[in-house]
């Protein structure tokens, strides 16, 4: 009786507190002094508590790239007000920025075709709340996968691909993208090359997982390819999806070691392990708006 009145005591409390959203504030502007005085002190001057921020300035590019995170502590003060008034901050520097309330999930649309790894892990995130996403749809060349979609209560688009069709289902799928309203797509381990109209159309919203460190061996079996070779590390590469094959900038890396004594099979083992892990944390850190353009490579916020 005692551990029951004590749960509902811990429940009234979680009840009463009241919780105040945070909103993500990313920016890039070609660089010079006072940006930083500037964009805090807007925050600062409308009451609003920053509990973090990540600059970096790029003396190659010679540009600035900004992320802060903070909440609204003036009553009566609306997120559209700190728009209008961070507007006049972004019109001065020249600015490309977004905010964005941080409880407002990305909506997500994942592709695959046969391999499951990469999509079972995705999922299991999500299921558990560890992944800021809300999946509108899976899309497969393949039918294999429907039950695990329907085991997480996803629907589920067939739509086999072969050089006859292929025009007719990118259009298909483009339409399943602008009615589930979905922003970002990825490819979990799709085996199938898209057009570069349909990439154009949709850059930089597409994320593929590689199976190499790239540059690497590319084309079918790279396991084996890595075998043959007698590589001593394996990885995988999240990227965005370009028009050049595997050539897009690169979100986030990972490599693992093997040895002589490990073959294609376990090779491909360790690898799937390394693409599901690869593919997970940069699909996060583009969820969190941590990701940020700058030309052909991004600037990725811890």
């Amino acid at each position: 009786m005692v551990g029951t009145e004590f749960e509902l005591c811990a429940l009234e409390f979680v009840d009463e507190v009241d919780v105040t959203p945070e909103y993500v504030l990313t920016m890039s502007c070609p660089d010079k002094a006072g940006i930083v005085a500037a964009t805090t002190g807007c925050l600062a001057d409308l009451d609003c508590f920053i509990t973090k921020t990540s600059h970096f300035a790029d003396r190659e590019t010679d540009r600035f790239f900004g992320r802060m995170v903070f909440r609204i502590d003036r009553d009566g003060l609306t997120s559209e007000d700190v728009k209008t008034a961070f507007q006049e901050i972004a019109d001065r520097f020249d600015m490309d920025w977004n905010m964005r309330n941080r409880d407002d999930k990305k909506r997500v649309l994942i592709m695959v075709s046969k391999g499951d790894h990469c999509l079972n892990d995705l999922l299991y995130r999500y299921r558990i709340g560890a992944m800021p996403m809300e999946v509108t749809a899976i899309v497969s060349n393949h039918p294999d996968l429907k039950p695990l979609a329907d085991w997480h209560d996803i629907p589920f688009h067939h739509l086999p691909i072969s050089k006859e069709t292929k025009p007719e289902q990118e259009a298909a799928l483009s339409k399943l993208i602008e009615e589930t309203d979905t922003d970002l797509v990825v490819l979990a381990r799709y085996m199938q090359i898209l057009t570069p109209e349909f990439i154009n159309q949709l850059f930089p919203r597409v994320i593929n997982i590689h199976h190499s460190f790239l540059p690497g061996f590319k084309g079918a079996k790279p396991y084996h390819q890595a075998h043959a070779r007698g590589v001593k590390i394996i990885g995988a590469t999240a990227h965005f999806v370009t028009e050049d094959l595997d050539e897009g900038p690169i979100i986030t890396q990972a490599v693992e070691r093997v040895d002589h004594t490990q073959t294609p099979d376990e090779l491909t083992a360790v690898g799937r392990d390394v693409e599901s892990q690869v593919l997970a944390r940069g699909l996060r850190a583009v969820l969190e708006d941590r990701v940020l353009l700058n030309g052909h490579r991004t600037i990725v916020f811890n």
